[in-house]
């Protein structure tokens, strides 16, 4: 492989002794423990809370961290993210690049899945045509798009058949990219390359929905899943790598309260709490941080509220900055959060970041005001209507979205109604427009700035959500891919994100660090600067 596709990759975190040191003294954790786990002859059980059902197994609907977690660990893509946080070859053996960086070709090794069938080429390239086929309507297909006519074939203005993915044998791929793409290789990580068993899809529709229907190829299978309860996975012995998989057994509990959850985790029943699948509840932040338990760690994500651009008063970016400007960001990273979070001023993380400067001055309600009044008026509004601040259920969001309520009946004199929803529900209601002001958050699918800006390219777009869009930032996006001036590209991106900030579609409020609780005994689980979690590697000494 070119020495190039591998630079500016994101930090890893490899959680074994070496981090002791991070976010604090070495915690204590899990003193009680459980009586299998610290016993080196029984089985290696992990014990986690999920927090939420997963909405979905299947790689081509995911689009959501809890989603994402559980299809690492049940599946496996051409290249994987090792220890290290660099892609490698997994299901792959060998893959040849092409001199003008075009057309990859991925040579597979002999690898099984789940249920015993071999996993082909076939399996990859039906895989990334059906998430790609505009009837699945999958939010992630996007990310598709580096490959030749993927965004034609999504749009309807190209068939499969042009798409530039083409199993020329069982055991070799070969796929052609619109434009040369540095970070292909980590994209065929993630969940929307991971390959699908063609003949059970085929058979099932349905194939993801149960654990005794579903099929996978990574280093754990799915045992147990009774939904919005538990969710059990086993090692794969089927899995090609099955030597590196050092634990039998993950459980999955899905406790919505974080208060629950880390009762649990101080009781024995859970070997981890807070992030990245949950969250530890504010209130235990401060006793937590003060007595080395916990560990901190920055990662490639925004915290934001979205508006929806096509519902009044939101409809008018004057007022859409009013709302963004008269946050307090550092107040809630100081009072509420408490977790090393940064306030955010701009879309990107600071990891990625486009510029050294903030967009605007936080919690400036001076300028807050003024933006208000001249919105206002361009809309002939004499009072703002009835305002509704929706949330997916958790307590951190919640208080999050009180504090945000308060600054702004101080600054506007608005009332603002709070509504919390189940994770899931949530999410089809973010996708659907049936909401003002919507929670939401990114962390980085691969290390670029496009992955945050392109979010927001079409107003249907994926996990768009905000309706909006903007034709000279769409012309921006589509300039960046054909640069190959990385500094002219980053001009270029810079440029769209200030587009962006000018029309605050949605409004950054901290960027993300993920703190957690974990037993003494659980080592090697990756966490990566992405933010993304991987068990592949995960052991219970």
């Amino acid at each position: 492989m070119k020495k190039s596709i591998f630079a500016a990759m994101s930090s890893i975190l490899v959680l074994s002794a070496a981090l002791a040191g991070c976010g604090g003294d070495k915690p204590e954790g899990n003193a009680q423990g459980n009586t299998q786990n610290e016993e080196s002859t029984g089985p290696k059980v992990l014990r986690l809370n999920m927090h939420a059902e997963p909405p979905t197994a299947d790689p081509a609907l995911a689009e959501d961290s809890t989603s994402g977690a559980l299809l690492r660990a049940t599946f496996d893509g051409l290249t994987r993210i090792g220890e290290d946080g660099k892609p490698h070859e997994s299901v792959a053996e060998k893959i040849d690049i092409s001199e003008d960086g075009l057309t990859y070709t991925f040579h597979l090794r002999d690898s099984k899945w789940s249920n015993g069938d071999p996993v082909t080429a076939h399996d990859f390239e039906y895989a990334w045509k059906h998430a790609l086929e505009p009837a699945t309507a999958a939010n992630y297909a996007y990310q598709l798009y580096y490959i030749k006519n993927a965004e034609k074939f999504n749009t309807n203005k190209a068939s499969a058949d042009e798409v530039g993915v083409k199993a020329l044998d069982d055991k070799t791929l070969e796929v052609k990219l619109e434009n040369p793409t540095p970070f292909f290789l980590e994209l065929t990580a993630f969940y929307t390359y991971y390959p699908v068993n063609k003949k059970v899809a085929e058979a099932d529709p349905k194939w993801a929905t149960e654990a005794k229907t579903h099929v996978g190829n990574g280093p754990f299978k799915m045992e147990t899943w009774e939904h919005k309860s538990k969710l059990v996975l086993v090692k794969n012995e089927n899995y090609w790598d099955k030597d590196a998989v050092k634990l039998d057994k993950i459980d999955f509990s899905m406790v919505e309260d974080e208060n629950t959850e880390l009762s649990m985790f101080d009781n024995g029943d859970l070997d981890w709490a807070g992030a990245p699948l949950s969250a530890l509840p504010t209130d235990a932040i401060p006793a937590l941080k003060d007595s080395g338990k916990m560990q901190v760690h920055a990662i490639a994500g925004t915290y934001m509220y979205k508006f929806n651009t096509e519902q009044a008063p939101f409809n008018n970016a004057k007022i859409r900055k009013a709302f963004a400007y008269a946050i307090d960001r550092q107040s809630i990273v100081d009072n509420v959060t408490q977790a090393n979070q940064q306030p955010a001023m701009g879309l990107v993380p600071p990891t990625m970041a486009l510029t050294s400067e903030p967009y605007f001055k936080d919690n400036d309600v001076e300028t807050a005001k003024k933006l208000m009044e001249e919105g206002m008026k361009e809309e002939g509004l004499t009072k703002l209507p009835p305002i509704t601040l929706a949330y997916n259920t958790s307590e951190g969001h919640k208080k999050i979205a009180e504090a945000v309520q308060d600054q702004w009946k101080k600054a506007f004199g608005v009332e603002v109604k709070l509504e919390n929803k189940e994770w899931k529900v949530y999410l089809d209601d973010l996708h659907q427009g049936k909401f003002m002001i919507g929670r939401s958050s990114w962390s980085g699918d691969f290390n670029d700035p496009i992955n945050f800006l392109e979010l927001f390219k079409f107003k249907n777009g994926g996990n768009n959500d905000t309706r909006w869009e903007n034709a000279k930032f769409q012309e921006l996006l589509n300039q960046s891919a054909m640069e190959k001036d990385e500094a002219k590209r980053k001009a270029i991106l810079a440029e769209a994100e200030k587009i962006f900030m000018d029309e605050m579609p949605a409004a950054p409020i901290y960027y993300y660090t993920h703190s957690y609780v974990k037993n003494d005994k659980v080592k090697g689980v990756v966490l990566d600067g992405l933010g993304f979690v991987d068990y592949k590697w995960a052991t219970i000494e």
